[in-house]
């Protein structure tokens, strides 16, 4: 009687969780969470003659260059320099994590000794996919810094549909996909649920609601808090590993 056939050792690795490619794309995942202080710091240097609301505000207010009326609203952020800085150190976090963390590693959530299994090509697929939406939501938000709203280019709101779809849809993807690797996976699937109807929301009433700015942060605030849960458990994972391949090495030293 024939044994059942081997797998191929070609379709089955494990990704190296403890190498520096991950430990520096995680933590630059990790780094999206600037983006809240600095805007806290903008909001608080805003010269308006009508203080900032996060609700009635839309976020590119803050970095608009110039002070006056745009498209019906008075705007004045002298902190502007900061808020596209951060727009844009923010999406390059997001740019290089999609470059250095690779899909062998998202399929497993960084689980050390952990089995990918190629010939599965849904999960490798599915990270596949949020690698590149997350390149492309990074690309995004990196162009909303680099061009302000009130310059009169149409990049601006490019970005900014770039950020808010591809980033909703990587968040969302990423916690299906992490649905049995981590407790957090519904967390961030909660995250891309809540982005995602939110995006579906403003383009149904074309953000013509009574608090546009409260809309707009439920479409990305969740997309970067998700995709900051994504970091913390990818860099702890890799750090924990990383220790311990370290103390094994001094033990046999």
């Amino acid at each position: 009687m024939s044994s059942a056939p081997m797998s191929s050792p070609a379709a089955v690795f494990i990704p190296d969780t403890a190498s520096t490619r991950h430990y520096i794309g995680a933590w630059s995942v990790l780094s999206v969470l600037q983006y809240f202080v600095a805007e806290t710091a903008v909001i608080g240097g805003w010269a308006g003659p009508q203080p900032y609301s996060r609700r009635t505000g839309y976020i590119s207010d803050l970095g608009a260059l110039h002070c006056g009326i745009f498209d019906g609203r008075d705007v004045c952020s002298p902190l502007h320099w900061l808020m596209n800085l951060s727009f844009v150190v923010q999406g390059l976090g997001m740019l290089l994590g999609a470059l250095l963390l690779s899909s062998g590693l998202l399929c497993v959530a960084a689980r050390p000794g952990a089995t990918v299994h190629r010939g599965r090509r849904k999960p490798w697929l599915a990270a596949l996919w949020v690698r590149l939406l997350a390149g492309t939501a990074g690309a995004g938000t990196m162009i909303v810094g680099l061009v302000p709203e009130d310059l009169g280019s149409a990049w601006h709101y490019t970005g900014a549909l770039m950020y808010f779809i591809a980033g909703s849809l990587a968040v969302l993807v990423l916690g299906v996909l992490w649905l049995q690797q981590t407790p957090l996976g519904w967390f961030v699937l909660v995250c891309g649920l809540a982005s995602f109807a939110a995006l579906v929301t403003g383009g149904l009433t074309r953000m013509h609601v009574p608090e546009p700015g409260t809309l707009e942060r439920l479409m990305g605030y969740p997309v970067t808090v998700g995709v900051a849960a994504t970091g913390l458990v990818i860099a702890q994972r890799v750090h924990r590993h990383r220790r311990e391949v370290r103390a094994l090495a001094a033990a046999r030293a």
